[in-house]
């Protein structure tokens, strides 16, 4: 989950400063959010009978979910990138930052492995062929928002980006998301979808 620096922000903490057992309790907290709305409805994320992707290989890249054995990949990926996620993935300060150490990669990626098993998001990292280089990360998250039963977040590093794989991997996310997965209503905010019209998009319940 790429959000664990907000409550901290919010807080007036530091990063830099907070010890690890008190960043693994944050973000731990802030996972659960998403939750509140889509288990309070009675309706789960996607159906039971559903299995989501496990691999997904293309000539180009191939995606796989998140997990421990993808930590330094990750890890090397976002903070080769850390002003740039700022700017187009977390619009934030909060994630990624300098401060951010292995410990937090680790805690992450059992986070992410976690909540994968037990179907509540779904997490990918985008890699070359060889499963050597992170190029980026797909996020499948439910939706809080009325009239959208998914939210897809997405981000490539500052070199991938430059070379125009951003757009690459939107669209063929787009194209996956359609025809791979059970939604009928998937958003892609501050893509498909503005951050302000997002935002003003009342929330469900």
């Amino acid at each position: 989950m790429r959000y664990s620096g907000f409550l901290p922000r919010i807080l007036g903490l530091s990063m830099q400063s907070t010890i690890f057992p008190l960043r693994a309790i944050l973000s731990a907290f802030l996972m659960t959010l998403p939750l509140f709305t889509v288990q309070a409805s009675g309706k789960a994320f996607i159906p039971a009978d559903f299995q989501p992707p496990t691999l997904v290989e293309t000539v180009d890249f191939i995606v796989k979910p998140l997990g421990p054995e993808l930590m330094e990949v990750d890890y090397v990926a976002y903070m080769s990138s850390i002003e740039h996620l700022q700017k187009t993935f977390t619009r934030s300060t909060s994630w990624p930052h300098e401060g951010l150490d292995m410990e937090d990669a680790l805690l992450d990626m059992q986070t992410e492995e976690r909540r994968f098993q037990q179907r509540k998001s779904f997490a990918y990292a985008v890699l070359t062929p060889d499963g050597e280089t992170e190029l980026g990360c797909v996020y499948v998250y439910p939706s809080k928002k009325a009239g959208f039963d998914a939210v897809i977040r997405m981000w490539v590093t500052q070199e991938q980006y430059d070379l125009g794989f951003d757009a690459t991997l939107y669209n063929w996310t787009q194209r996956w998301i359609d025809s791979a997965w059970p939604f009928e209503s998937p958003a892609y905010p501050g893509r498909a979808i503005s951050w302000s019209d997002w935002e003003s998009v009342p929330d469900t319940g």
